[in-house]
């Protein structure tokens, strides 16, 4: 009976690592307590696995941070201005790289593929110097075994780890990455090598680029390097997972001919069409890991559907051959249903989170082997009838309205520059206006506030006066500031995909459903498990109420729809493009509601728009259409005196740019602090932009606080490339995180650097 699992959550049932990681970076505990947390989860995680009978059971995909940066790591390949000596990578190099320190900033952080898992991109160029510089592959395997259980070491693939990567800076944007597989190989052979000696009898290398649009430099570059690899990895049984998506024909055939490879994954749940592949043609005597159960969602698996997907598959593969897996790295998804007390049990029973999955993935593997558990299967069979039919999850009216949007393409009925002149009338901002992106900081205070209204410790009166309160000291601090456009700060609210949900119908909030978002950030997404609607107002009364506060522009603030539909666990039983244009709907209402209440700016973040984008370039248009047209139904109910602001995250913007343009928001502000050049290069070849654009002028991920003269710097950069009447200058995203200690001084150097360069501006004029 064959089971693997793919990978792990890292952060723990209750989320363990993200409190010890910042209580280590705050300097409350030691490197010792933060180890001690670590390895405690690593051999539950392991013991787990061990415990539901899974046969191979991942290491190394553990991480204090991310895994594609412990690769950098082993190789060595540390960015010269974090002043590694060499020797074994200590933590903290590691972190200074995750998060850079009071002098250096961190290296770039973006999407890992369409998820909402955030990796750190290796800076590499021609002078790299790579050496074996972390053991913890092998030191994993070992303490795994030192329990006395065998594990599958997991590294990111080398080919995979170089297209990831991007050119140091100053080095040539042309510079051809894979040219760098001569000098990462030999540090392959060490780990593998150490490996081999340690005991392992298989290695799983993710190689997940496999599933991008790859040309044949790039193929030719696999056959290459497992070429090389092949004589370090004889004797040793070679896994090569991919996920994400349907990989390519000419992909696989170049990974079903790789030399020394003994078994490869495949993502069956986003790669169907792989299938087709798989059955007309599979390498004889090689394994299949088959990944059925779904990595990326939280739904229970249709155990009969994958039964029979895995039985029509051991045709080909043969049955000893066969190994049940999960579509990809578990991290991706919630760790444990155990501990969701406030569920309702019908929503509960329709659902399963890594654990659950990983009993699902060896039931199937012992129903293959015959020894089917009928009443498990049973119930899982009755809870798919019951969410099928449950009335929970269908309301016609909606349905109805979704329909309806078909027809038209909903757009403003003026363009977007005599829209903003009607707007500068009503609003009579300055050259280069000022703004934040909308939270601030989320203080131990506030949160025990919304904690004790939630647990009904604190009566409404207290809770209402208590946020007012805290409004009020932000809209003073951005005055004093002399910031021109204000937020409210969002201290009501938690997240800002969950606060919109509970208030919408069609979702279910978990207590512990906590997913890795970046280091030791953790987000909570939302089921969507029904049809969308929203019943009451929103965001109205706070929004209003904070107006009331200011004679300054008060910026109302909503989540948009795609960015809704992208942060939450999205129902599987239609396609994603419909929950989608519900939420339009509702946030429309949202909008209008705003408008009516005098709110003459309102921004409606779709920081996730990007991160939905297909891996493949054959389905971005589809996507992006009904992205966009979602994103402008909200909003083309309003005036033109309306003014409607965006705002996007970690994005390559490049290859969208006309969608972005497509969206016709009044003003979009961009994070692009960690990678300045990649945006400014858009408006340098010419796309022409006629609407507000305020690109992140310092990066709120990293505790470091910018010099005047660095946000100046930076402000002329982008003057160099767009107009002056409609850039913008604020911060490249909320200010939630952050302390107060380092929000205050550099929103105070963002407001001087902006004032400097006016007066520079009237000046030249």
């Amino acid at each position: 009976m064959a089971s693997h699992i793919v990978g792990y959550p890292r952060m723990g049932p209750k989320r363990e690592l993200k409190f010890a990681l910042e209580s280590f970076w705050d300097g409350k505990s030691s490197a010792e307590d933060l180890e001690k947390v670590a390895t405690d989860l690593r051999s539950s995680i392991w013991k787990q696995m061990s415990g539901a009978g899974i046969k191979y059971i991942p290491s190394n995909t553990f991480s204090y941070y991310d895994q594609v940066l412990d690769t950098t790591a082993m190789l060595g390949a540390v960015p010269e201005r974090y002043s590694w000596t060499g020797g074994e990578i200590g933590l903290s190099t590691y972190f200074s790289m995750a998060r850079g320190n009071a002098t250096v900033r961190a290296m770039e952080m973006t999407k890992w593929f369409d998820t909402n898992y955030h990796f750190i991109v290796p800076e590499l160029g021609p002078s790299t110097k790579f050496s074996y510089a972390s053991h913890k592959a092998v030191s994993e395997y070992k303490e795994a075994k030192a329990l006395g259980i065998d594990t599958v070491p997991v590294l990111v693939g080398p080919v995979s780890y170089l297209l990831l990567s991007k050119p140091a800076k100053g080095v040539e944007k042309s510079f051809s990455l894979l040219s760098l597989l001569g000098s990462i190989l030999p540090i392959y052979k060490e780990v593998v090598a150490e490996l081999k000696a340690a005991g392992a009898s298989w290695i799983q290398f993710d190689e997940p680029t496999l599933v991008k649009d790859l040309g044949a430099h790039e193929l030719a570059a696999f056959s290459s390097a497992y070429a090389e690899l092949e004589s370090a990895l004889l004797g040793l049984n070679v896994l090569i997972e991919t996920y994400f998506a349907d990989i390519p024909a000419e992909s696989y055939k170049t990974l079903t001919s790789l030399s020394g490879v003994t078994a490869y994954g495949f993502d069956l749940i986003r790669g169907a069409k792989t299938l087709d592949l798989i059955r007309s043609s599979f390498p004889s005597g090689k394994y299949l890991f088959a990944g059925v159960v779904d990595g990326r969602n939280i739904w229970a698996d249709d155990l009969a559907a994958s039964l029979s997907t895995l039985q029509s598959l051991e045709a080909v593969a043969g049955k000893d051959k066969l190994v049940v897996s999960t579509s990809c790295s578990l991290m991706h998804t919630a760790v444990d249903l155990i501990n969701e007390t406030k569920l309702d049990d019908e929503i509960k029973s329709w659902l399963a989170f890594a654990a659950q999955k990983v009993v699902e993935v060896n039931a199937l593997a012992k129903a293959l082997a015959g020894q089917k558990d009928e009443a498990y299967f049973a119930a899982n069979a009755a809870a798919l009838a019951s969410r099928k039919s449950s009335p929970r999850v269908t309301n016609e009216e909606v349905q109805k309205a979704a329909a309806a949007l078909k027809g038209s393409d909903h757009r403003r009925a003026t363009n977007v520059s005599a829209r903003l002149d009607a707007q500068q009338k009503n609003l009579n901002l300055p050259v280069l206006p000022t703004t934040t992106i909308g939270s601030f900081p989320q203080t131990v205070e506030l949160r025990r506030v919304r904690r004790e209204y939630k647990a009904k410790k604190i009566s409404e009166e207290e809770y209402i006066s208590a946020i007012k309160e805290e409004i009020s000291k932000v809209v003073k601090i951005q005055e004093e500031l002399d910031i021109d456009v204000l937020v409210h700060g969002e201290p009501e609210r938690n997240d800002m995909v969950e606060y919109f949900g509970e208030q919408l119908s069609g979702f279910a909030f978990t207590a512990n459903g906590w997913v890795q978002s970046y280091g030791s950030r953790c987000v909570k997404p939302p089921i969507i498990y029904g049809d969308v609607s929203r019943p009451n107002p929103m965001t109205v009364f706070w929004s209003k109420t904070a107006q009331s506060m200011t004679s300054r522009p008060m910026k109302g603030m909503l989540t948009g729809p795609v960015t809704i539909l992208n942060w939450s666990f999205v129902r599987n039983d239609q396609p994603r493009f419909e929950t989608c244009y519900q939420i339009a709907l509702a946030i429309k209402k949202e909008v209008e509601d705003l408008e009516a209440a005098g709110i003459q700016v309102i921004q409606i973040d779709e920081a996730a728009l990007r991160e939905g984008l297909p891996l493949r370039k054959s389905e971005h248009a589809f996507y992006l259409d009904w992205a966009v047209h979602s994103f402008r139904i909200t909003n083309c109910g309003v005036q033109d005196t309306t003014q409607i602001h965006t705002h996007m995250c970690y994005s390559n913007f490049n290859d969208i740019i006309h969608s972005i343009i497509d969206m016709d928001a009044d003003v979009i502000t961009i994070e692009n602090s960690r990678s300045d050049e990649k945006l400014l290069s858009v408006f340098r070849e010419g796309v022409k932009y006629g609407a507000g654009i305020g690109p992140g002028v310092y990066d709120i991920h990293s505790p470091r606080i910018p010099s005047t003269e660095e946000i100046a710097d930076r402000v002329n950069k982008m003057l160099a490339v767009l107009d002056t009447n409609i850039l913008w200058v604020n911060p490249d995203c909320g200010l939630k995180t952050r302390k107060y200690t380092e929000v205050k001084p550099a929103l105070t150097n963002m407001v001087s650097a902006t004032k400097l360069i006016r007066t520079q501006l009237a000046s030249a004029k």
